[in-house]
Parts: structure tokens; C-alpha cells; sequence
């Protein structure tokens, strides 16, 4: 497999092209913000959960003196307020954190309690080094700019006052001025290609110990189940009101007006030859439009070219008609199910058609990988940004249809761009 790039230039593809300095870039900064935006949200509930921490080792301490067990009730309460607050904070910035059931306050039963146990696990990382790392996310762009700005103003500070962030001795000259500012642009540096990794480190604890464990009531599944059926039914059942309401609204009133226009052509063909030969010229015109409309119908419910080119033909034949210009990387070596292939490819349709209407963006690319027994797909654009999926785009749709095969739709998209729409399916299912 191979990325290739889908452009319309006279009718035809052009050539494959790599992805411009300025659109790397753009995508890095854009991703880096993002970073920041996360470890800044991170450090939040880190200052919160270290303040949890120290109020249960208090607790805990003075469980002897009668005080703890009268704190420990309270604690765990916090505790467990603080994680639904992280499960609801991280599912903002990428899949959702479904947590367990509600855990236990009373001390003898949180002690014995696995989520409890599995909270404080968290409690402890995220009260250590999430603070870090938030606290790096914070600092970080301050210490990017003081230093980046620093030939603007260094005759202004003090000639003993240090002239880097980091507290290395004053400015002297204009050389050691512009030393700084080189300083600057490392943190930028640092900045672009480490925050997105320390977000990720950051974010690991709560994604890891609060979701719901393998040990956990399989009430909780069952109840995802249902949730995900109720899904696959309102899809099925939209997609079934949007076949009808193409076949009555269109083709069915073509073939209407082809019987009007032939019952009309065969009572005027004795008398007026030349008036029954147009409008039989019009009722050939109109089967042709309800042709081509059953046939756009047909393709709706399942591509044919699915079944003839595969999911990376037929993505690149969605990237090859998209308004905005397109790459596609396709690396999925084996085939998965029907129903996952077509959902796969109506996703990434949907997603080039907001893309083409509402994002501005100057390209588009989409990646898929099969690993480890999912299919990821991976569309991106350089627009403004901003998507939401309240807003009638056309996301809330593409959701419905990943869960109803039980998958996970995450979307990224800051006020500025770039717009990154990540969805991951079973193959098999």
C-alpha cells in the first residue's frame, strides 16, 4: 500500500506529492496548542487531586484518634467526584472514559473495593507527575516567549537581574540579547515536539486505571451493549427513512412523469406526430434521470466498488471527487467485514463532505491502518477548525454508525485548525 494524492487537474490525477513545509508546520503547531490546552486542563485536576491526596493520608493518619474516620467518608467522596471530573475531562480530548458503577464512601467497604483501589492508583500519578507535567505545560509557553522577546526589552531590565528563565547571568550585549532569544526558539522547539507526548503521558494513568477494569460487574458491559444496539437500531432506522425518502422523492416521481409523458405521447401520436416525438424525447430524458438516481440509491446502501476495488480504491475514489484536495494512505493488508469496510467508507464520505462545505481548509488527508484487530481510520484538514458535532455537520450520524459496531470516535478540533477525526472499528464485527 502507498499514500497517494487525489487532486482533479483537467480530469485527471496528479501526481503524488508530499505534504509542504508550511502544512507540517501547521499541523505541528496546531497539535502543540492542543498539547498545551490538555496539560493546562491536567494541571488542574492535578493541584485538585494532590489536595485529595493529602486530605486521605490525613485521614488516614489520624484514623486512630476517631478524626479519620469521621474525614474518610468526605475524602472518598472527593476521590471519587475528582476521577468522574478526569473520566469527563479526558473524554474531551479523545475517547470517552467509561467509568464503573458508583463506588462505596464507607471506609470498611472502599477498602476492600477495586475501583476505589484503582482511583487512588490514579490519585497518587496524577497528584506527582501529572502536576509535573502540567506545571511544564504551563511554563513552558512563559518561558518561550520571555526568552523569544528578549532583545525588545533587555536594556530595560535590571544589569543584575538574570536574563534567561532559566537564571543564567544579565545581558551585557547585544550578542548575549540575541543568545537568549535563541533560547527562546528551543522552547519552541521543545514545545512542538514534546508536549503532545507529555499530554499523552499525562493523560495514561486516567485512561488506564479509570476505565472500568476486567474485573469489574458485567452489568456495566451489558448496559454498554444495550446502549451500543439502540445505536445500531436509530442507524438502521435512519438509514432506511433516508433510502424511502430518496426512492419517493425522487426516483419514484421520474417514473411518474415518465407514464404521464408516454400515456400523453401515445393519444397524440395519430393526430400530432411531431408533439408525440417530443414528448417521447422527454419521457426518455426522464427514465434516464430515475435510472441514474436508483442507481445513486443502490450505491448508497452498499458501494459496489467496495467489492470490486476494496476500502483503498474506493477511498481514493472519494478523495479523487472531493471538492478539496486529497491524500489518502491506506495500509490494511487484510480484509475486514462487509458492514465495517462500507461503514468505514460512508465515514470518511461524510467527513470529506463537511470538510468540502464547512472548513476552508486547503487540504485534506486520510490514513487507515489495521492493527491489533481494529481498523483506524484518520481524517484530517488544515481549515479553521471548531467542529462541533451539536451543530449539524453531520458527526453526530458518523457516530451512530461507529457504535453501532461497538467502535470509538474521537474528534480534535481547536478554534484555528487543523481538524483531526479519529475512528477505530473491530474488524470482525
Amino acid at each position: 500500500m502507498h499514500a497517494e494524492t487525489a487532486e482533479i487537474t483537467d480530469g485527471k490525477k496528479a501526481a503524488p506529492a508530499r505534504p509542504g513545509i508550511r502544512e507540517t508546520f501547521v499541523r505541528a503547531a496546531g497539535a502543540a496548542v492542543a498539547a498545551l490546552e490538555q496539560l493546562a486542563g491536567g494541571l488542574g485536576t492535578a493541584v485538585v487531586a494532590l489536595a485529595v491526596l493529602l486530605w486521605l493520608v490525613l485521614a488516614a493518619v489520624t484514623v486512630p484518634l476517631g478524626v479519620g474516620l469521621l474525614m474518610a467518608p468526605r475524602a472518598l467522596r472527593a476521590l471519587h467526584s475528582l476521577a468522574d471530573r478526569e473520566r469527563d475531562r479526558l473524554g474531551r480530548w479523545g475517547p470517552e472514559v467509561i467509568g464503573p458503577g458508583p463506588a462505596p464512601t464507607r471506609l470498611r467497604l472502599a477498602l476492600v473495593d477495586t475501583t476505589t483501589r484503582r482511583e487512588l492508583r490514579w490519585l497518587v500519578r496524577h497528584a506527582t507527575l501529572g502536576l509535573l507535567l502540567g506545571m511544564f505545560g504551563v511554563l513552558l509557553p512563559l518561558m518561550a516567549v520571555r526568552d523569544s522577546l528578549f532583545p525588545a526589552y533587555w536594556w530595560l531590565i535590571p544589569k543584575d537581574a538574570s536574563s534567561t528563565s532559566i537564571g543564567f547571568g544579565p545581558a551585557q550585549s547585544w550578542a548575549d540579547a540575541l543568545a537568549v532569544a535563541l533560547l527562546g526558539l528551543g522552547w519552541i522547539a521543545i514545545i512542538v515536539g514534546l508536549t503532545p507526548g507529555m499530554a499523552r503521558l499525562q493523560a495514561a494513568p486516567g485512561r488506564r486505571l479509570l476505565s472500568a477494569g476486567p474485573d469489574v460487574d458485567l452489568s456495566l458491559r451489558v448496559a454498554e451493549l444495550t446502549a451500543t444496539r439502540a445505536a445500531a437500531l436509530d442507524a438502521h432506522a435512519t438509514e432506511l427513512r433516508r433510502i424511502e425518502r430518496s426512492l419517493h422523492d425522487g426516483t419514484q416521481n421520474r417514473i411518474v412523469t415518465v407514464t404521464v409523458l408516454l400515456g400523453a405521447a401515445r393519444r397524440m401520436v395519430a393526430r400530432d406526430p411531431a408533439g408525440a416525438d417530443e414528448l417521447l424525447e422527454r419521457a426518455q430524458g426522464a427514465a434516464e434521470q430515475a435510472l441514474a438516481e436508483l442507481r445513486t440509491v443502490a450505491r448508497g446502501i452498499l458501494p459496489p466498488v467496495l467489492a470490486d476495488r476494496g476500502l483503498e480504491g474506493a477511498l481514493s475514489g472519494l478523495a479523487a471527487n472531493c471538492a478539496v484536495p486529497c491524500r489518502t494512505d491506506v495500509e490494511a493488508p487484510e480484509r475486514c467485514a462487509a458492514s465495517v469496510e462500507a461503514t468505514a467508507y460512508f465515514v470518511v464520505a461524510e467527513a470529506l463532505t463537511n470538510i468540502a462545505k464547512h472548513s476552508g481548509a486547503q487540504e485534506a488527508s486520510v490514513t487507515v491502518r489495521s492493527r491489533g484487530g481494529q481498523l483506524c481510520l484518520t481524517v484530517t484538514d488544515d481549515g479553521r477548525g471548531g467542529a462541533d458535532e451539536g451543530g449539524g455537520s453531520g458527526l453526530t450520524g458518523i457516530r451512530g454508525r461507529v457504535a453501532a459496531h461497538d467502535g470509538s470516535l474521537s474528534l480534535t478540533s481547536p478554534q484555528g485548525g487543523p481538524t483531526t477525526l479519529e475512528v477505530e472499528l473491530p474488524c470482525g464485527s
